[in-house]
């Protein structure tokens, strides 16, 4: 399929007619008929870097899109040995195959570092900072005392506020705090502090252009390969306890039902007093007793309240289960469960969101709905047709959802939430529903945020690991102080959201990868047990069913010829494989019990067999 850059026009390209175009090139075609064409000329190669298995002359790739192998010349080859996992850089192509050469090679397949350096190879992130970037971090660093010294007059001083930071366990870099403060009459000042990441990293220095490069941090299994060198975002910009950190902030004067009076943006500098985890935070609330709990229980009063206000004015709630997988020394996964969603993971979200939202909501103010290169996050509507299909996909679950299309809204989303609440299905059409819409993205031309029910809406409040939040310091920084952005400044902004949203889906691949890949590796030592796993059917498809175990979220293929008992076909409307003798179906939703079959752990798959 090639989408037509002027008309947006899908034009279907067979097999037989690609021309040697592969997976997200850039391509000429020549249109043979209605809807078909044949591509003529590849303008430019999305990907020339690939990885994959060294198997005699040819690179067997990793990426199940790439439809052919690469071929390795011996002197091409290194000291590449069979079955080992390797990089390789296409070159071009020679008659039937591509020819190549490889780059690195990455290890024995299966093993831990191999597998991990294949995922990060395969979506081209990189672990090391240049050396002039960590020159850079490291010179910051030596001269961070006469910096803070200079800074702190220029600043508004908030050190004497109770501040504190809420961040996972295992969090490395706090990008944010919070600070209450009572004013009396049923109101207080809340502060939202963020690392000043954009005080630190200045554009045209090497810092800048790699945190650019890289647009992200991307979170592993059993690591972090961050945005910033660890310098920074480990320490100078972390929000450590009892440090003086330099900061921008979003202060609220807020009310007790979440109704901002005021509000005020600028550089601050705070002074951590407390570092909570999401688990001890809660433990506060729920006993009553420890450090803050009076501002514990201030902030989640206000928090619930902007969460039912958001909710009522279009905010979709996606309460997804999100996977922890436990290792020991060797990075073995010992166990793997859903973590639980606190009230503290709810308090945090909400006053980000309210500090991101306005941030947008004062670009839009002062820019008079003029189009001044401001830098938003967008979601779009769903299309016809998604809904379409999503309206199928729940009525094959027995939910019929009511009106055309365009009345596919928030309310209806949300009433279908609860509806499944507590279901076993109740992942299976969240994730049914995210995936009928369109992805969030960056872009400089504000459309709203369909998800969050928002008009405006921007990122500014984790910029250690995200580089548009660094960006939209920078632009606040400027209007604040009465500039304006220069239109070669919207031009390059332009570019960075579009580049900086296509870094966060390689992200999210790689991090999705590394979760299959303990998955499987978790499911190889419970192989051969015999033992019973209670299942969920979460795809149908005409060659088997996949199923996810509920404990653990690992999903892999019961193939449609170990059914066994008959011959199944596919019924795509109604999601199921069904008997053609006994009519037994096997329908998305339903559950089902499976036991191991097989594990293939270099390709990050598990294979279930139904129980007798």
């Amino acid at each position: 399929m090639v989408l037509a850059d002027k008309t947006l026009e899908e034009i279907t390209i067979e097999p037989s007619n690609l021309g040697k175009a592969l997976n997200g090139d850039r391509v000429r075609v020549r249109i043979r008929y209605a809807g078909r064409g044949e591509v003529i000329a590849v303008l430019a190669r999305a990907k020339t870097r690939f990885v994959g298995m060294v198997q005699g002359d040819f690179l067997v790739p990793d990426d199940r899109r790439m439809y052919v192998n690469i071929y390795l010349p011996h002197h091409a080859k290194r000291d590449a040995n069979e079955g080992e996992k390797a990089v390789v850089e296409m070159l071009g192509w020679k008659g039937e195959y591509p020819e190549g050469q490889v780059l690195e090679i990455l290890g024995k397949p299966g093993e831990h570092e191999t597998e991990i350096s294949s995922i990060l190879s395969e979506a081209g992130i990189v672990h090391n900072f240049p050396i002039e970037v960590e020159r850079e971090a490291q010179k910051i660093k030596m001269g961070i005392h006469e910096i803070m010294q200079s800074e702190v007059p220029k600043r508004r001083d908030m050190r004497s506020a109770s501040t504190f930071t809420i961040d996972p366990v295992d969090a490395k870099d706090f990008d944010d705090a919070l600070s209450l403060k009572s004013l009396g009459g049923g109101r207080c000042e809340v502060g939202v502090h963020i690392a000043d990441v954009s005080f630190f990293v200045k554009p045209g220095t090497a810092l800048d252009t790699e945190a650019a490069k890289r647009a992200n941090s991307t979170y592993l299994v059993d690591r972090t390969i961050p945005m910033l060198p660890e310098v920074l975002s480990g320490d100078i910009c972390s929000l450590m306890p009892n440090q003086d950190r330099l900061t921008y902030s979003a202060i609220f004067e807020i009310d007790m039902q979440g109704k901002v009076h005021k509000e005020w943006f600028g550089r601050t500098i705070i002074h951590s007093v407390k570092r909570f985890t999401y688990e001890t935070a809660q433990g506060v609330l729920d006993s009553g007793n420890g450090p803050h709990v009076a501002e514990l229980k201030t902030l989640w009063e206000i928090a619930f309240k902007l969460h039912k206000e958001r909710i009522k004015r279009g905010s979709i709630i996606f309460d997804k289960d999100e996977i922890k997988i436990e290792m020991d020394a060797n990075k073995k996964p010992m166990r793997i469960y859903v973590k639980e969603h606190l009230a503290t993971h709810k308090l945090i979200e909400e006053f980000m969101l309210l500090a991101n939202r306005h941030v947008a909501q004062y670009f839009h103010k002062i820019s008079g709905g003029r189009q001044t290169g401001t830098l938003y996050r967008i979601h779009d509507t769903p299309n016809k047709e998604r809904v379409e299909n999503l309206k199928l996909f729940l009525q094959s679950l027995g939910y019929k959802i009511e009106g055309n299309w365009k009345k596919f809204g928030h309310k209806e989303i949300n009433d279908l939430f609860e509806q499944v609440k507590g279901a076993d299905i109740e992942e299976l059409v969240q994730t049914a529903v995210l995936r009928s819409m369109a992805k969030a993205i960056y872009s400089i031309r504000n459309i709203g945020h369909f998800g969050l029910g928002f008009e405006h809406y921007t990122h500014f409040t984790s910029p250690i690991r995200r580089y548009p939040d660094t960006v939209v310091h920078r632009m606040l920084t400027k209007h604040l102080g009465g500039k304006t952005v220069s239109p070669s400044e919207v031009a390059d902004y332009e570019h960075m959201a579009s580049y900086s949203s296509e870094k966060e889906k390689e992200s999210e691949n790689a991090e999705r990868e590394s979760i299959k890949f303990k998955q499987a590796e978790y499911m190889q030592t419970r192989l051969g047990r015999g033992e019973v796993f209670d299942g969920t059917i979460v795809g149908v498809t005409e060659w088997g069913l996949f199923v996810a175990d509920k404990a653990t979220r690992c999903e892999g293929l019961v193939r449609i010829g170990s059914l066994g008992d008959d011959y199944y076909e596919f019924n795509e409307k109604k999601f199921a494989l069904i008997g053609t003798k006994t009519k037994k179906v096997f329908r998305l939703g339903d559950n089902i019990k499976v036991k191991l079959a097989e594990v293939d752990i270099p390709r990050h798959q598990i294979t279930w067999e139904l129980t007798v």
